[in-house]
């Protein structure tokens, strides 16, 4: 698993867009396979940075388990 620690200590995976739901959320596949829900940084919001289905991106994953953030389109 291909793990990176940002600056603000969370941990920051890859994985592959799998479908898009309405109001900016994603479901990402994970390179360790889970699945997971996810929504759109505001940076990427505010840049107005399409991410579609197929995408490779990096995902911030929230500490306790709950959704991830999308913060970068690789």
């Amino acid at each position: 698993m291909m793990s990176a620690m940002s600056s603000k200590g969370v941990n920051a995976v890859t994985g592959v867009v799998t479908e898009a739901l309405p109001d900016t959320l994603f479901k990402v596949k994970l390179e360790d396979g889970r699945e997971m829900l996810s929504f759109l940084a505001g940076k990427m919001r505010m840049h107005r940075i399409r991410v579609l289905i197929g995408d490779k991106v990096t995902v911030e994953i929230d500490p306790y388990g709950g959704k991830g953030r999308i913060v970068k389109r690789l």
